[in-house]
């Protein structure tokens, strides 16, 4: 057992040797980008999830698919950090770039450089972003200020030179959740007006399962344009895959008692699959890998979860955020009423509820419906208790 060979990826973002139970999901974006390749229409998709289910990894196959479809992907994070026009104006130069190199300019991307360049140029006036588009900017479009409007017509203008060029284009945006609901709604509006135009522009995203409700409030046909599947914890034959086939490829096997003990103890979560799987590796002996190597592995794999997934998540958390968390733990793992969270603090509902907005709009936790919120990390419940007793103050 090499631990230089080991072959599982417990990193952010990082593609599994293996990816197991998302076939449908990558097919359909296939689809959809052949579908809008040829003229039809077809909603977009949006993936929600938990952390640690794969989403990140979701959108790196998608740009893979783009990649064989002869699309260009765009992909970027959402930052609440980073100003979304700015960053548009960015990307949409880069797609312009890439869907047709200056020196081949046919008409339409000639004049698709003038529409981003007077979106660059109202976004930001120093003209930063403008490198690579030796034009005069299109005066009329792109540059009322208003980004629900100005934005259409950016994506309407790449859609025109994509299509020139009997190309496509896709944004790829991971943590859509952090939009503001107006940067949502311009987003929204610009796919509307390219369905409308039937262009080969469009974006696909992820984030967390407050998405299709955000996306309501900002368009109410957000619905019509865009599917929201989610995806979650992988069925069990799926998760022993994620855990088997890794292993499989360096010569290595699981017992079935093992596998049975990590997909057990990961619930099916592709991330801790990963992290199981690294630790477990580190520890056996081999060739075989027992259920004993994966009863010595499991300390070792909740110290790297808590210091490195959980931890990061409660160090930007303040000691009555903490408290808060660790009575929804109490309850469970479940959605959890305000008010009952409030009762196991002694406290009323309206007192905390500053609290429960805050850890909401840090992601830490997100409302599946009225009244109620959930963790937004898997097993979350676990760490806390680990991390700190009720009554404790909490860890520095």
């Amino acid at each position: 057992m090499d631990r230089a060979t080991n072959p599982y990826t417990p990193n952010a973002g990082a593609s599994p040797r293996y990816l197991a139970g998302r076939r449908a999901e990558v097919e359909d974006f296939r689809i959809l980008l052949r579908r809008l390749g040829r003229g039809y229409t077809e909603q977009s998709v949006v993936v929600t999830g938990l952390r640690g289910v794969g989403k990140t990894v979701l959108l790196g196959q998608y740009q893979a698919v783009a990649a064989d479809e002869n699309w260009v992907a765009i992909d970027a994070e959402v930052s609440k950090n980073t100003p979304f026009g700015p960053q548009l104006a960015n990307l949409a130069r880069r797609a312009l770039l890439q869907v047709s190199p200056k020196a081949r300019w046919g008409s339409r991307a000639r004049a698709a450089a003038g529409v981003i360049k007077s979106f660059s140029l109202t976004v930001q006036p120093d003209g930063s972003l403008t490198g690579g588009l030796d034009v005069e900017a299109e005066h009329g479009l792109a540059d009322t200020g208003n980004l629900n409007d100005d934005l259409a017509d950016v994506f309407e203008a790449l859609g025109a030179a994509a299509r020139e060029r009997d190309r496509g284009v896709v944004f790829l945006f991971d943590e859509v959740q952090f939009l503001s609901k107006t940067e949502l709604e311009a987003l929204i509006g610009a796919v509307h007006r390219t369905v409308q135009r039937q262009l080969p522009v469009t974006f696909a995203g992820a984030g967390l399962p407050q998405l299709p409700g955000l996306a309501g409030d900002a368009k109410s046909y957000a619905e019509r344009l865009f599917k929201f599947p989610e995806i979650g914890p992988l069925p069990p034959e799926a998760a022993a895959e994620a855990l088997v086939e890794p292993a499989r490829a360096e010569g290595v096997t699981f017992a079935a008692a093992a596998v049975t003990d990590v997909v057990s103890y990961t619930d099916g979560y592709p991330y801790f699959i990963q992290e199981f799987g690294r630790a477990v590796w580190d520890v056996a002996e081999g060739p075989t890998i027992t259920a004993a190597d994966a009863r010595a592995a499991v300390d070792l794999v909740e110290a790297e979860l808590d210091s490195s997934f959980f931890r990061s998540r409660v160090q930007r958390s303040t000691p009555e955020e903490l408290r808060y968390m660790r009575a929804m733990a109490e309850l469970g793992a479940e959605a959890q009423k305000a008010s009952d969270v409030a009762e196991v603090l002694g406290k009323a509902s309206e007192q905390v509820a500053p609290l429960r907005a805050r850890l909401i709009n840090k992601g830490l936790l997100y409302t599946p419906r009225y009244g109620y919120a959930k963790f937004t990390v898997p097993q979350f419940d676990r760490f806390m208790h680990r991390y700190m007793a009720l009554d404790d103050v909490p860890p520095a």
